[in-house]
């Protein structure tokens, strides 16, 4: 008797986990099953960690300063409204968005957050894209900038203390090494001084991330042009506060599901982001 009652709790376990993982592959949200697949998460409201002055990523609606748009903040919307649960923004500055959630002021952060090991010993993460780096040019690439290998002489810009001011600096290095001209590097605080410079011909190139660049291109396309771009190992996604396992199992559940069935690739291109840069979805509990 005891071993036909444990086999019907293995079995009914066994079942629950079927179902559960039947509907994702169906990509099915079932925002009335929170209670059942996620307790905890019940009647909660999430607070969701975003800067809001980062195009396409996170900023304020034109059209009503107090709505926050860009593709982090819709697919948030979007995962919270799969999962079942309310939701609304703690806006602050970037650089104190992961200590919000470290500090439980925040439940997750989701604003163009890059997984690295460090911040993984904070916070957890379910990532789902992986970054690119692009080389912003003027209209008609008037220095012919096409790859790194252009820059050789060239004046050209990245925010101060990024991974793209250290690629500049690599590359000057091996450029004086070959017999060619250094690289001018200037290094600015905040992307749109950076953009400030390009439009007054200060420089002949700024570098950082694809997507932010992409926006601006999509949306100045007669000033602007991409000149480069690669791929890196970033991956990015949301970070979320270590105690609450739920919630990152939720948000896991919602972005499958919203890869599956087109809503991540629509807001990319919604906001000009190169929907190649979408990688299988991932937990990170280092």
């Amino acid at each position: 008797m005891r071993y036909l009652t444990r086999f019907a709790i293995v079995l009914l376990s066994f079942m629950a986990w079927a179902i559960a993982n039947a509907a994702l592959a169906q990509g099915k949200c079932e925002p009335d099953a929170v209670a059942k697949k996620y307790p905890s998460l019940a009647g909660k409201t999430i607070i969701v960690a975003a800067a809001g002055e980062g195009a396409p990523f996170s900023f304020r609606d034109p059209k009503n300063f107090e709505n926050l748009i860009g593709f982090d903040s819709d697919i948030a919307r979007a995962a919270c409204a799969c999962i079942g649960v309310k939701m609304d923004f703690k806006i602050g500055a970037w650089s104190g968005l992961l200590p919000a959630v470290i500090a439980s002021q925040a439940n997750v952060m989701w604003n163009n957050l890059y997984y690295t090991l460090v911040r993984a010993k904070q916070v957890d993460f379910v990532t789902h894209l992986i970054a690119a780096t692009t080389g912003m040019v003027r209209k008609g690439n008037p220095r012919n900038i096409h790859s790194l290998d252009d820059v050789c002489g060239a004046r050209t810009a990245a925010g101060l203390g990024t991974v793209e001011e250290a690629s500049f600096r690599q590359v000057s290095e091996k450029c004086v090494a070959a017999g060619k001209p250094p690289v001018e590097i200037a290094t600015y605080p905040d992307r749109p001084s950076g953009v400030r410079m390009l439009q007054n011909d200060r420089i002949d190139a700024m570098m950082s991330d694809a997507g932010a660049l992409g926006y601006i291109i999509a949306t100045s396309p007669n000033e602007f042009e991409r000149g480069y771009t690669m791929l890196t190992n970033y991956k990015v996604g949301p970070g979320i506060r270590k105690d609450l396992p739920e919630l990152r199992q939720a948000i896991f559940d919602a972005l499958t599901i919203l890869q599956q069935d087109g809503t991540q690739k629509e807001l990319m291109l919604k906001y000009s982001m190169d929907p190649e840069l979408a990688r299988p979805v991932e937990l990170h509990t280092e």
